[in-house]
């Protein structure tokens, strides 16, 4: 049987799921949260003609006069109410509005005052060091669109339209559930046959740092009632599995999860690593993803499939950014499958990006992936690379390498 490419059986996975209902979330807690309806200043920003600088409110029709008559003072949140007429300047400080009359600020080192007269030395073509009003934004402005995802310069920006919180998706549920009688929780006594479960952590990782609620179910071993009792009372908008993904006689998700009525949509993926990856919806309405057992080849797939489920969950734009880099050394022609290879950036001596292939491919070594930053794509039967040729890298760990 044929096996579905990379962005099919994406494609296929992301048809199947829709974007949760929203819900107000208070600015403190809107960092990495995905926008779920456009901000729109309510009034110009700044809402007046503001100083750049501490100084004086001149009149630039009066720089030639031989001192101006000082008739008050503007603060920031307080300003000078009365109109500037001929002659007079305005001691005014920085964000304070400009009175009436006024079109530019001479600063404080242009400027000498004698009493209640300040001579000014600015020539006309000085800088004003004024902000006008709605220079930033004016109102009516769409400041954010729907689908972004929120940091802190994004709320910043909310909440200098005087917005008190944001509507953003719901943050999905993810469940964690791992397979199989060899692996155990780290910190526990291993078997002599056993080893440690690192996928679990890592995978529960990516899915928080992706937006979603996460929480790790109990450790279940090879045997199908067990499987699926988990499947059937597990409350979540995704249960991610991992283990028990292939066609041995002991891979018994796949089967655990027909038994509760699910339609598999991916069954395996032209990839490597991770070839084995699977994808089903059960009959109410909860979507399983299924991962490897390796743990490198989890992790992959959770950085192609994973995050951008959770991106779609949340009504974000769903598919892995890609940058180009030049390869830091020659490449050889690639197989047959989509290969995502464990990398990472390095800089040449002038400074330059370039991407590095790690010497160790095997995805056994967890140690590889802990030393990349990125991985590197090379398409199926991808010709081979001098030092320099462009390729496709995606990089690691952010949780946010998505468009938008």
């Amino acid at each position: 049987m044929s096996l579905p490419t990379v962005a099919a059986a994406r494609a296929a996975m992301l048809a199947s799921v829709r974007a949760l209902p929203p819900e107000r979330v208070p600015l403190i807690e809107a960092d990495g949260r995905w926008l779920a309806e456009p901000v729109t200043a309510t009034r110009d920003q700044p809402p007046f003609d503001a100083s750049a600088m501490d100084g004086w409110a001149v009149r630039t029709a009066d720089l030639g006069i031989a001192s101006l008559t000082i008739v008050g003072e503007s603060l920031a949140g307080r300003g000078r109410a009365g109109p500037l007429g001929p002659g007079e300047a305005v001691r005014i400080f920085t964000g304070a509005p400009l009175p009436p009359g006024a079109d530019r600020v001479v600063i404080q080192e242009e400027a000498t005052r004698d009493g209640d007269r300040l001579t000014v030395r600015s020539a006309p073509d000085s800088p004003v060091w004024v902000r006008p009003r709605g220079s930033d934004y004016a109102a009516g402005a769409e400041l954010l669109q729907a689908g972004q995802t929120l940091n802190p310069w994004r709320v910043a920006l909310a909440a200098s339209a005087g917005r008190p919180d944001l509507t953003c998706a719901r943050r999905p549920s993810v469940a964690i559930l791992a397979c199989g009688d060899e692996v155990v929780e780290p910190g526990s006594a291993p078997g002599p046959h056993q080893i440690n479960d690192a996928a679990g952590p890592g995978v529960a990782l990516v899915a928080r740092r992706a937006g979603a609620e996460v929480r790790r179910l109990p450790l279940v071993g090879d045997t199908l009632a067990g499987i699926a009792a988990m499947l059937a009372t597990t409350e979540a908008d995704l249960i991610v599995t991992i283990g028990g993904a292939s066609v041995g006689d002991h891979d018994l998700l796949k089967p655990a999860a027909r038994s509760r009525g699910a339609i598999l949509l991916v069954e395996g993926c032209s990839m490597r690593p991770g070839k084995p990856v699977w994808f089903a919806t059960l009959p109410d309405g909860r979507a399983i993803l299924g991962l490897p057992g390796n743990p490198v080849s989890a992790l992959v797939c959770a950085e192609l499939f994973l995050t951008p489920l959770l991106a779609a969950l949340q009504g974000g734009a769903s598919e892995p950014a890609f940058q180009i880099l030049p390869v830091a050394a020659p490449m050889p022609a690639n197989g047959p499958r989509d290969h995502y290879m464990r990398a990472r950036v390095v800089r040449d001596p002038l400074g330059h990006p370039k991407v590095e292939a790690l010497s160790d491919q095997d995805s056994s070594m967890v140690t590889a992936m802990a030393a990349a930053d990125c991985l590197l794509r090379r398409p199926p039967h991808a010709p081979a690379l001098a030092t320099d040729d462009p390729t496709l890298v995606l990089t690691l760990g952010s949780g946010r390498g998505l468009s938008g």
